[in-house]
């Protein structure tokens, strides 16, 4: 008989708490160990017992989420779920900082079942849950700062002919609030080229993720709006349920069905850009679950582009960077501190 995994919840309100036990406890995955109502009984609890992940709220009663978090990576590493709700942008903030300082996703807060949403919501919550009770976390230390930098050395020197860079392309799933805020910390304001992101997140949260990303980087970061012509110094974001690419060098919005299970897809993006830019651009997989963009990637690689996948090292999740290691589409595997100085050479050097 497999292992159930073990959940703790620590929400205040009754109603939600008592929502996320049934949703959690009706699935025989799981076990739920304990619902608290506080950070501060949560990080009591975990002095004497050991849950395979955390279903976290943000705004709780004392110690908030933000906090919380730090707290617990610091002295009990365990998989967070962060629970949210969309309609707050001081909670959303709290989320997406709670990210960057350990936790590994973000998922809605459950509505009642007789909500037409309900199934699919609670689908995610677990779907997400059992996923992050297989991540292995590591200890970090507290930093209000929130600055998670690497002591990871350089890439080795480029190589080969000189080729003048036009645009970079990311795509990221889960672990990437926190790989972009470094990442995109690490190329600096003079960064030349503009950037278009894939973010594979709830669409509720996209543009909070928007609004704190622009705040925790150099960049200008906004959604992408069609016929849009893209800039540097500015990232451009794929937008709700819409894939992201690029016509006669202006951006481009498509309502087609999805790619990798994914709308955005990463692939889509990649796609347009090896079409339209050849060997000019630069794509970069990040830290996330499956498999999206790995064949958009390999068509960049086969035009000749730049490609670079993040190291197993600092992934939060090896799925999409694996996938597209596994079908030979990139041409450089690099932890996440290298990755910023790699797009720095190429942006300011060039290929050379």
């Amino acid at each position: 008989m497999r292992k159930k995994i073990k959940v703790l919840i620590v929400e205040d309100s009754l109603v939600v708490r008592e929502l996320l036990k049934h949703i959690i406890g009706s699935d025989e995955r799981f076990e739920v160990m304990a619902a608290v109502t506080s950070a501060e009984e949560c990080l009591d609890l975990l002095e004497t017992q050991q849950p395979d992940v955390i279903s976290l709220d943000i705004r709780l009663p004392g110690m908030n989420g933000l906090d919380a978090t730090l707290k617990i990576m610091s002295r009990r590493p365990t998989p967070i779920v962060v629970v949210a709700a969309q309609v707050d942008d001081n909670e959303l903030n709290i989320a997406m900082n709670a990210l960057r300082a350990g936790a590994l996703s973000v998922v809605e807060k459950p509505v009642g079942v007789t909500n037409a949403g309900y199934e699919t919501m609670a689908a995610k919550i677990c779907t997400q849950l059992a996923i992050m009770s297989q991540v292995q976390v590591v200890r970090q230390g507290i930093s209000r700062g929130l600055n998670f930098g690497s002591d990871d050395a350089p890439p080795q020197p480029l190589q080969g002919g000189a080729v003048n860079y036009s645009m970079v392309g990311i795509v990221a799933s889960t672990g990437g609030p926190q790989a972009l805020v470094q990442l995109l910390g690490g190329l600096g304001a003079d960064f030349p080229l503009p950037i278009l992101l894939v973010q594979h997140i709830t669409s509720s949260f996209l543009e909070g993720f928007v609004t704190w990303l622009s705040g925790a980087t150099p960049f200008e970061v906004r959604i992408a709006s069609e016929d849009e012509k893209p800039l540097p110094g500015r990232v451009y974001v794929a937008p709700v349920d819409r894939h992201l690419g690029l016509i006669h060098g202006h951006l481009a919005i498509f309502d087609s069905p999805a790619v990798c299970n994914q709308k955005p897809s990463g692939t889509v993006l990649f796609a347009a850009m090896a079409r339209e830019m050849g060997k000019h651009a630069i794509g970069v997989v990040l830290t996330g679950m499956g498999t999206d963009g790995s064949d958009g990637l390999r068509q960049m690689a086969d035009k000749g582009a730049y490609t670079i996948v993040e190291d197993a090292s600092t992934c939060v999740v090896n799925g999409m960077p694996a996938a597209a290691a596994k079908l030979g589409a990139a041409r450089e595997t690099l932890p996440l501190p290298a990755i910023a100085s790699r797009l720095r050479d190429l942006a300011l050097g060039g290929d050379k």
